[in-house]
């Protein structure tokens, strides 16, 4: 198995400077990883630092809160296209989803993914903050828009990807959507047992250390 295929290299954080931007597309490069997972304003740089490989752009819409309106959320996506990113990850309104307004759940996710075209689209539930109901629900809800996968977490809440969570997950959705598990693998054993529940794409920003079999540190 080929696992750096699942790996989205991920750098989130809001100190992130250019220099570790660049690092971070040298590895994706260098270990032929899926994506680089990068904020919105970093994306065409990583676009152009990523042009003639088959290593994708993937940001972040919504994030990491899911409390912008559809309108904006929209917009950014739209955005971050005409920028250069090949796939968007939406974090979901939570709060809607948790107070049962599953219209503004669903319409929020659409508009998403009616304003990516043919882009993929990943649909963050932030699972660490529902029940398993809730899961489910948002699962299925993410399903019924079009979207390309589910993801569990946007890695800056309580807690990232449970083996349990990927597994119900996949549960919900069947074998043809995807399942992205992110923060939680932080060595080869974590992305194999996250793969082994369901995944299809793991989030991380340890992918080398996973890779040469290491330990890496922090929850992301």
């Amino acid at each position: 198995m080929k696992l750096n295929k699942y790996i989205d290299h991920t750098l989130l954080k809001q100190d992130a400077t250019e220099n570790q931007i660049d690092c971070l597309l040298s590895e994706a490069i260098e270990y032929d990883f899926a994506s680089v997972c990068v904020n919105p304003t970093w994306v065409e740089h990583a676009q152009k630092g990523l042009e003639g490989t088959d290593v994708k752009v993937c940001t972040v819409v919504g994030f990491p809160l899911g409390a912008t309106t559809s309108t904006v959320k929209a917009f950014e996506t739209k955005e971050a296209i005409q920028n250069g990113a090949d796939e968007i990850d939406m974090v979901i309104n939570v709060g809607a989803l948790k107070s049962g307004n599953l219209a503004l759940v669903e319409s929020d996710i659409r508009a998403v993914v009616e304003a990516s075209g043919d882009k993929l689209v990943k649909v963050i539930i932030e699972a660490c903050l529902l029940t398993d109901q809730e899961k489910v629900v948002a699962c299925q809800l993410a399903q019924k828009t079009g979207a390309d996968f589910v993801k569990t977490s946007t890695g800056f809440s309580t807690g990232g990807a449970t083996v349990a969570d990927v597994r119900l997950m996949r549960e919900t959705v069947g074998p043809e959507m995807g399942v992205k598990a992110a923060g939680g693998a932080r060595s080869y054993e974590d992305a194999l047992a996250f793969v082994e529940a369901g995944a299809t794409r793991i989030g991380t920003s340890a992918g080398v250390a996973i890779l040469k079999g290491e330990l890496a540190d922090g929850d992301y």
